[in-house]
């Protein structure tokens, strides 16, 4: 019963592996894209920008286990690893339009721009998912 659960480990540490060093692109590319830099303000205690990026990446990780659980292959979590971080780059930038400027307003601490952004990124990091279920 061990050994047949053994024989997927290779499989498994694959698909871990390419998530996680997906999850590393999205962190990097997100946090180029904004306008604040995020790490910084959160190691200087910026609660605003710790839940913004916090529910973009739980917006993220969303669709990229949808991804993982219906690829057959790396290519394809690799292909729509890309399209979820595509669709969270177009939710900032669809927020910024809603908030000018939101970059600003997070480094200062707004909480309530911080949460919008990060409710916005979840709500379509869900859909997302969900449109991911072929």
């Amino acid at each position: 019963m061990l050994v047949p659960a053994l024989t997927k480990l290779p499989d498994f540490a694959l698909f871990f592996s390419v998530s996680l060093a997906l999850v590393g692109v999205y962190l990097l590319v997100y946090t180029l894209a904004t306008s604040h830099n995020e790490f910084g303000l959160i190691r200087q205690n910026n609660v605003a920008a710790a839940l913004s990026l916090g529910l973009s990446l739980t917006g993220f990780a969303l669709p990229l286990s949808s991804a993982v659980v219906h690829s057959t292959t790396i290519l394809d979590l690799a292909i729509w690893g890309l399209v979820a971080i595509v669709v969270q780059l177009t939710v900032y930038w669809l927020v910024r339009l809603v908030l000018p400027n939101l970059s600003s307003r997070i480094a200062s601490g707004e909480l309530a721009s911080a949460l919008f952004l990060g409710a916005a990124s979840l709500a379509a990091g869900v859909i997302n998912a969900a449109a991911m279920s072929f």
